[in-house]
């Protein structure tokens, strides 16, 4: 059963890579990052499991983009909301606090081109959600890193496609 549940996954995915665009993300000096500290794992596999969450949150815009469109991505910094606080969680257990104070905050540089290869867009942007307890929460607030995925999500929608759209918008219209 676990082997066709797997199958099926697979086979989802390559459907979605196939209607969308795709995204390559390399991660510069996660070690150095500001803050991806675990509260109770180990450091190197809780910043695989932080790596491997932002991969699929940046997989999941990509499913945004035209079929066809590269999308380069270099995160050169993460400061995840909250802070670990060895003493809250008492008897040597370490618990992340989240509180306005720790907001998220996500460094990176990013080229998009179309399916010819032209650049649409890039940047480097420097995101900090501030008001990240302010915001109305989503279904999927219970979600490990919805902050900085909501910041993430706020960032391609109202920057990212408004790029894409514009550079659509000046391409000669084929005629049939």
């Amino acid at each position: 059963m676990r082997k066709i549940m797997l199958l099926c996954g697979i086979t989802m995915l390559t459907a979605t890579a196939v209607q969308a665009g795709e995204v390559k993300v390399d991660w510069q000096q996660p070690e150095k990052f500001t803050d991806i500290r675990p509260a109770n794992d180990s450091r190197k596999v809780y910043r695989e499991r932080v790596l491997q969450k932002f991969d699929g949150f940046f997989q999941q815009l990509a499913t945004s983009l035209p079929e066809g469109y590269q999308w380069q991505v270099t995160v050169t910094d993460i400061d995840l909301a909250g802070e670990v606080d060895y003493f809250a969680g008492g008897a040597g257990n370490a618990l992340r606090v989240v509180k306005d104070l720790y907001s998220p905050a996500i460094k990176f540089n990013y080229v998009l081109r179309d399916k010819h290869g032209e650049e649409v867009a890039s940047g480097e942007e420097k995101l900090r959600d501030m008001g990240f307890m302010q915001s109305l929460r989503s279904n999927h607030s219970n979600e490990e890193f919805h902050y900085e995925k909501q910041m993430l999500d706020s960032w391609f929608n109202k920057e990212l496609l408004p790029q894409l759209e514009q550079y659509s918008a000046k391409l000669p219209k084929v005629s049939q």
